[in-house]
């Protein structure tokens, strides 16, 4: 008598996969691209998000093949993708989105906000529209989506992680819209906890995705205690251990995984 278990015994008793939202992964080298493949790697499924006309108004402009190149990776290593585009400065893009996540994948039990609106500015010459994108972008979009992961959760609940930035003066409109969002992923740790549902704030410091000269990179570069910058696959490794169950006792922090900058 064999005692191998058949296929259907070993199907039975493979781990479910989870599915995990990362918003911002339009871009190859940016650092939302860079957690999707580490949660990949890790055993995720996955939904992103990406919004080709912001790249279009920023200095490394529309890199059109990147989406389709990062799911084909991500789907190389084993995951399975549903990448969608989603204009968060619209009120109604994270129901619409919510709604197709229903659809085609189910329950989420990961939320990462990578994605931001960020336009230089300080507080003489910011203007009323730029600051209102920012916030509805960084903050709002940010609480539709965080409330509705929380509203969607399935009974085990799942873990938030936001990205966020220490930058005020000179870009005033970011650095005021990330710290709003800061104040609501903490309160969310509170209110959501009991839902089994964690939530952390994650500051990776500078990390160049291709929105600094050389010159900027090379004065914050010196300024690093090890002497070179983050890179998304560092961002990523800390992003990875917040929403694995080894990680999931943090929670209502905010954490400056930024390589020493700070200190």
């Amino acid at each position: 008598m064999s005692l191998e278990p058949d296929h259907a015994e070993l199907q039975a008793v493979e781990p479910q996969r989870k599915t995990a939202l990362v918003t911002g992964t339009g871009r190859l080298a940016g650092i939302g691209a860079g957690i999707a493949r580490q949660l990949a790697a890790d055993g995720w499924d996955l939904v992103l998000t990406y919004w080709q006309e912001y790249d279009a108004r920023m200095p490394w402009g529309i890199q059109p093949d990147d989406v389709e190149q990062l799911t084909a990776e991500l789907e190389a290593i084993g995951a399975r993708v549903l990448a969608l585009p989603a204009d968060f400065q619209d009120p109604q893009a994270v129901d619409r989105l919510m709604a197709g996540i229903a659809e085609q994948t189910g329950t989420l039990h990961g939320l990462v906000l990578s994605h931001a609106e960020s336009v230089d500015s300080g507080v003489l010459d910011t203007t009323l529209e730029s600051f209102e994108r920012h916030f509805a972008v960084n903050t709002r979009a940010s609480w539709q989506l965080i409330a509705a992961f929380a509203r969607q959760a399935a009974d085990d609940g799942g873990a938030i992680v936001a990205l966020t930035s220490d930058h005020t003066a000179f870009n005033l409109p970011y650095g005021a819209s990330k710290g709003a969002l800061d104040r609501i992923v903490i309160a969310s740790a509170r209110e959501l906890g009991p839902l089994g549902i964690t939530a952390n704030v994650l500051n990776p410091g500078p990390v160049d995705t291709g929105w600094m000269d050389g010159e900027l990179r090379e004065e914050l570069s010196r300024r690093q205690p090890g002497g070179r910058l983050g890179t998304p696959a560092d961002v990523a490794g800390t992003v990875a251990f917040l929403l694995s169950p080894a990680g999931r006792w943090v929670s209502g922090q905010l954490i400056k995984a930024d390589g020493g900058f700070s200190a």
